[in-house]
């Protein structure tokens, strides 16, 4: 039976992803950062809680990273751990590069010490494309990151490269376009707007605040990427994967759509709020999964409008279920009004 070791298994890809390597028959371990209210709501929202051994990790203390790798005793690593809200990174710069990118760097020096023949995954991502003037983003597009987030992974993917060359590890590097799911964090765009029109369809809030809403991007279904992930770590040799669908949207037809699922204007109901602008925003992109169709055999099956109302029909249903009283795992219910949060506006001289 293979062993994995998936870091943030109590986010979104790291929840889909466990589900995933349990149905393969893996033996799945997850780090998390040790909280005072544990955040472990999605997977048992999967129903798979029981049969993880969780391990409490903090990517920057490297002791921790070294016993994690002696007690899972793994085959496979999937490092999705990270402060991946890209907003956040501008109030938050230096623990962005600390964790974000620093991170990775320990854990491919304890892989290297004491655990070299481990398969190592990084979760890159398509914020390190930055505001480009490609077409079409592939593995050999320039980077140009735009946001100190991006600017950390596009470090962590940089140094994967170097310890794969120099160091002869398995270590690749995945990188995701957007990807999303009911297990999306409200934080993040595409539940936010899915998760404010099930609220405004059943009567329960009348608006959603929003920055830029004009931007452009490519979504996929979050649990068809952790596919990827997982051919990638089969390959004879580790090498870096463009993942995306090939199609881009505007965050305004992700509105529209969502709005329409609920028959509602979403003119109505959608206000534009600065302080949900970033300082440096990317406005465009779009993937080339060309290679990885070509040598992992994977292919997108979601496409937009069924993500959109997958992600309002979770919303719905779960809103529904609340108001009749049940109790499940859920986020929604507990999170502040982003009314009562001041955020720190960040102005860059241009």
């Amino acid at each position: 039976m293979k062993r994995a070791l998936i870091t943030g298994i109590t986010g979104q890809d790291g929840a889909y992803l466990a589900k995933f390597l349990l149905d393969k028959g893996y033996e799945v371990f997850g780090t998390y950062r040790r909280l005072s209210t544990p955040n472990f709501w999605r997977l048992q929202y999967l129903g798979i809680f029981e049969q993880i051994e969780l391990l409490p990790v903090d990517l920057i203390d490297s002791f921790s990273i070294i016993e994690s790798l002696k007690l899972a005793k793994p085959d496979e690593i999937y490092n999705l751990a990270a402060m991946s809200f890209v907003g956040a990174s501008f109030e938050q710069p230096i623990a962005s590069a600390e964790i974000t990118g620093i991170g990775v760097v320990k854990f491919l020096e304890a892989i290297r010490n004491i655990a070299p023949d481990v398969k190592f995954y990084q979760a890159s991502t398509s914020e390190m494309f930055g505001d480009n003037s490609f077409s079409q983003q592939s593995e050999k597009t320039p980077f140009e990151p735009s946001s100190p987030y991006a600017a950390a992974k596009l470090y962590a993917h940089n140094m994967v490269k170097i310890y794969r060359k120099g160091y002869g590890l398995f270590a690749c590097n995945g990188i995701l376009f957007n990807h999303e799911s009911p297990l999306r964090g409200l934080e993040f765009v595409t539940r936010k707007i899915t998760n404010g029109v099930a609220k405004i369809s059943l009567g329960l809030d009348d608006s959603i605040e929003l920055g830029n809403i004009d931007a452009r991007r490519d979504w996929g279904y979050a649990p068809e990427y952790v596919e990827a992930m997982w051919l990638m770590m089969q390959q004879e040799a580790p090498d870096d994967y463009v993942i995306a669908t090939n199609e881009t949207h505007a965050i305004q037809e992700f509105i529209e759509t969502a709005f329409d699922i609920v028959g509602l204007d979403w003119k109505k109901h959608i206000r534009i709020d600065e302080r949900f602008m970033r300082p440096v925003d990317v406005n465009y992109l779009k993937g080339d999964y060309k290679k990885s169709l070509t040598k992992l055999g994977w292919r997108p099956k979601t496409r937009f409008k069924a993500l959109a109302e997958i992600m309002v029909n979770s919303d719905l249903e779960r809103w529904r279920r609340w108001g009749r009283g049940e109790h499940f795992p859920w986020d929604a219910w507990n999170y502040p009004n982003e009314r009562k949060i001041l955020s720190r506006k960040v102005k860059l001289d241009r």
